[in-house]
């Protein structure tokens, strides 16, 4: 049997060249800063359910649990409500990417 770790790595080559392909068939943004932006901008003012922002980060091939991380970098924020809106730094960020071509 060969190393798990040689097969896991295989296995993880394949994921990424599926997720390549599923990119390229969606005509979804290959690039990892090509889908955040994606995220940010279909998200827009509007505030997101868990289970809205789960679906969200999925369509674009982002693990869920990504939301955690974007709160902590302060990218999304969850308000008394109970929904995930933007933060005023995600705002800014997109607007960047889309001066500069993005």
């Amino acid at each position: 049997m060969k190393d798990p770790n040689e097969i896991a790595a295989a296995l993880r080559q394949i994921g990424r060249g599926f997720n390549a392909l599923a990119d390229a068939i969606a005509g979804e943004p290959a690039t990892e800063g090509g889908r955040e932006v994606a995220v940010l901008r279909e998200w827009g003012d509007r505030g997101l359910s868990r289970a809205e922002a789960s679906a969200l980060f999925r369509k674009y091939g982002m693990a869920p649990q990504a939301a955690g991380g974007w709160v902590r970098g302060n990218w999304i924020e969850s308000r008394e409500d109970g929904r995930r809106y933007l933060t005023e730094r995600s705002r800014q960020w997109v607007a960047e990417q889309e001066e500069a071509g993005g």
